[in-house]
């Protein structure tokens, strides 16, 4: 409010607003209760400067404190005091306030909120330390007794305590246009509760017949319940003022005491201690249960929404009960109604027979060792549709070792699973292309050398016995140049279809190339690798028929049997030697290597 001021007019504004609340507050609570040694019961004008310095600008500060200094001495000169008395409580009440806006400084690096737990308790600590300070430099300066040092270190602790908690949130509620912006039930509502609390107080301090103390703390507290921090606040500082005013009048039950006016003073100060430090720690932390609660409602928001983007659930099973609980998005995913009755073995039973007995197997198994568990499945939901559904977990174990719960987490990951089988299904259709002849369908040349590789291995490492067989269709560039290409392509697909028919089922043929092809002979010996080559010649030669109009083909075949040798190229080197041998000594004829 004052930052449209220029530096002058700001120092006086400041000066002024701190040097007339000050002396007013002072010289009503001088007035209105008074203590030993003129020290009166709460001294309000502490609390009062000690929030303005927490409000103003740092450059406000020096006219501040002058204005704190010219107020204390007028109000102390006004109400009987010796000057010099004066300037020692003067001085007193300037340390403690500059001592007290250090300590916070120090252990606040940002504002002060009166809504938080660990800035009540610094703003406690600090109104504390200050206090004994200021009242130790009061009690070295007049040279009084020890029962001046704790009254006035009573005093001024409540009145920080009390004074300015309220005006500094008040300030800030102004600020922030809160009471403009507040809904009028909301206005209304801290009005009336406020005013009772007011109206209980004058009703248990203004009479002495019943002993009815107890009913500001009902009010304060449900202040503080209702409207936090500022209503607890608020509500103290009603209290306060009330019970001294009236108290210093001789009204109420404390002003019934027996004893001197000391003894009354110290019991007032006793009640309004002990009513603050009930209220306030309770308003912080019903303010910070307020927040976790919305924080935990937002969590919990959150966490459904996250589900149910996921396709993800939970769920809790309590092995002291046997009894499960779901969560909304597990429901869904199971095809349930919302809060629909399930039981432990209900969830268990929805799983296909062939995967209920794996599921049971894998949860029994996690309870007796107390380790996570994984599984996957297949769930029929209530409208009969199959899903796949994964699910993670742990286990609870209380303190003194038992296994009390189990949870986990359900995914429907039928999306997952159906794009997984496409995807195989594509990879496999790839691999085979590019392993297949598109020409005969046989295993193509790469796919055929990397077969040779595997079983060439195995022989070597196992000492199984292995044959390689080459051959190729005699006179083919004739056949070619004579009926065509295309005929041609016909007559290696019918060679490569009767030679394939010939093998048995753990042999392979494939095409390497042109009108060549491999037979991989395995665990052959080398007699039973001969007929077999034969058998794939013959097949050939009395596969031609003329119906087809495709012309006689016959095949030349070259014969290796595994002989320790270190790679593929040096076997099949030899069944290409006894090729060629094959097609000099007349072609359509099989030819063993040596």
């Amino acid at each position: 409010m004052t930052r449209s001021l220029s530096p002058r007019v700001e120092a006086v504004f400041w000066f002024l607003l701190t040097a007339v609340g000050y002396f007013l507050l002072a010289s009503v609570s001088l007035y209105a209760t008074k203590g030993e040694d003129n020290i009166a019961a709460v001294w309000p004008s502490s609390g009062y400067f000690l929030a303005l310095l927490l409000l103003m600008p740092a450059r406000a500060r020096i006219p501040g404190f002058a204005g704190m200094a010219a107020a204390s001495l007028g109000a102390n000169l006004l109400g009987g005091t010796p000057p010099w008395i004066c300037v020692a409580f003067t001085l007193s009440n300037g340390c403690e306030a500059a001592l007290a806006l250090w300590l916070l400084r120090r252990r606040e690096t940002g504002e002060l909120s009166f809504m938080v737990p660990r800035s009540v308790a610094n703003f406690c600590y600090a109104a504390f330390i200050s206090s004994v300070a200021s009242a130790s430099l009061a009690w070295l300066l007049t040279g009084n007794g020890a029962d001046f040092f704790i009254s006035w270190l009573t005093t001024v602790l409540l009145g920080m305590l009390i004074v300015t908690p309220p005006i500094v949130m008040l300030a800030r509620m102004v600020g922030a246009n809160m009471f403009t912006n507040a809904p009028n039930g909301m206005s209304l509502e801290a009005t009336a509760i406020l005013t009772v609390a007011g109206l209980v107080t004058i009703l248990a301090f203004s009479q002495s017949q019943f002993p009815a103390t107890f009913l500001p703390c009902i009010a304060v507290v449900a202040a503080a319940y209702r409207l936090g921090p500022f209503g607890a606040a608020a509500g103290m500082l009603i209290v306060t003022i009330t019970a001294s005013l009236l108290t210093g009048q001789g009204f109420g039950p404390i002003a019934a005491i027996e004893g001197e006016q000391k003894i009354r003073v110290f019991f007032l100060q006793f009640y309004l201690l002990a009513l603050l430090f009930t209220t306030l720690p309770l308003a912080a932390m019903l303010i910070v249960r307020q927040r976790l609660a919305k924080r935990l409602e937002q969590s919990n928001r959150w966490l459904l929404q996250a589900e149910a983007a996921a396709l993800v659930g939970h769920w809790r099973v309590d092995l002291v009960h046997w009894t499960i609980q779901w969560s909304d998005q597990a429901y869904r995913i199971h095809g349930l109604e919302l809060g629909s009755p399930v039981d432990v073995n209900y969830s268990v039973k929805q799983y296909v027979a062939e995967d209920a007995a794996e599921v049971r197997r894998i949860l029994e198994h996690a309870v007796q060792t107390g380790e996570p568990f994984e599984f996957q499945g297949r769930i029929r939901r209530a409208d009969g549709e199959i899903r796949h559904i994964k699910s993670h977990g742990s286990i609870e174990i209380d303190r003194s070792g038992r296994t009390v719960g189990i949870f986990g987490t359900v995914q429907d990951v039928t999306e997952t699973v159906e794009n997984a089988r496409i995807l195989e299904a594509a990879r496999s259709a790839a691999e085979r292309i590019a392993n297949t002849d598109m020409l005969t369908g046989l295993p193509n040349r790469r796919h055929t050398l990397a077969f040779l590789e595997k079983a060439l291995a195995g022989a070597r490492e196992h000492g199984a016995p292995l044959a390689v067989a080459i051959f190729d269709i005699d006179h083919f560039k004739l056949i070619n140049d004579t009926h065509g290409h295309a005929t041609g392509d016909k007559v290696i697909q019918r060679v490569a279809q009767r030679a394939k028919a010939a093998l048995r089922d753990e042999d392979m043929v494939g095409r390497i190339g042109g009108e060549e092809f491999v037979c991989i002979l395995q665990r052959s010996s080398a007699q039973s690798a001969e007929i077999i080559a034969e058998r794939v010649r013959k097949a050939v030669e009395t596969g031609t028929a003329a119906e087809d109009a495709i012309p006689d083909a016959t095949i030349s075949v070259g014969l290796a049997v595994f002989d320790g040798e270190l790679d593929i190229e040096e076997l099949l080197h030899r069944a290409d030697q006894a090729l060629y041998a094959a097609k000099r000594e007349g072609r359509n004829r099989l030819r063993k290597a040596a």
